[in-house]
């Protein structure tokens, strides 16, 4: 995992890239812990925790990069950067999730900021963005970076032109993790135990 620390007065904790093998049980459990309401809000109303389980093994295999925001060992929010292959127009598709304890705390924009310096790194030219007509949340984030979204068939659809974000603010970084805090960090998420679908047999397109 590639970890930086965050300082900011309402989020405190780590961000950091997922490695294929912490992928698949740090994103399952994250994704099981949302409630409800984000739960149906993330998926499109697939709340079964079958179905979570077999999203997150399909990230795990299909190249989706994963950038999860940590407190204390535990993934608490991820951001998703599905690969174009998984399109059928080509264009790479992000999604995002936070459990509610972490709402309001700046959470999203922390993991919006560094899935765009993650898809300027892969050279992407534009992100799709799509997210149900109730997520508020989301698409006030998505508008926030630049996302034209339009509403057809109970989704608000957008996409996010890169070449208008530059290199993209960067998280910021006061102090690099040092390679103990790394370690346990690592350990930590052990402990804790733990990529699009919808497009598994059909089921819809990730929020």
């Amino acid at each position: 995992m590639n970890d930086d620390s965050i300082s900011s007065a309402l989020a405190k904790g780590t961000v950091g890239t997922l490695s294929q093998q912490e992928e698949l049980p740090l994103l399952r459990d994250h994704l099981l812990r949302l409630d409800r309401t984000s739960r149906h809000d993330r998926f499109h109303g697939f709340i079964d925790d079958n179905f979570i389980r077999r999203y997150a093994e399909r990230c795990a295999n299909d190249g989706t990069v994963i950038i999860a925001y940590f407190e204390d060992g535990v993934v608490r929010g991820a951001a998703e950067l599905h690969p174009p292959e998984q399109s059928p127009d080509a264009q790479p598709e992000i999604a995002f999730s936070v459990e509610r304890s972490m709402r309001r705390k700046g959470v999203g924009s922390i993991l919006f900021r560094k899935l765009i310096a993650e898809a300027h790194a892969k050279g992407y030219t534009n992100l799709r963005i799509t997210t149900g007509a109730q997520n508020d949340a989301m698409r006030a984030l998505a508008t926030k970076f630049g996302a034209q979204l339009t509403f057809r068939h109970g989704e608000s659809t957008g996409s996010i032109d890169l070449s208008e974000h530059g290199q993209a603010e960067p998280v910021p970084t006061p102090a690099m993790v040092t390679p103990v805090e790394a370690a346990r960090a690592i350990v930590d998420m052990n402990r804790a135990y733990w990529r699009m679908v919808m497009q598994m047999s059909g089921w819809g397109r990730a929020a």
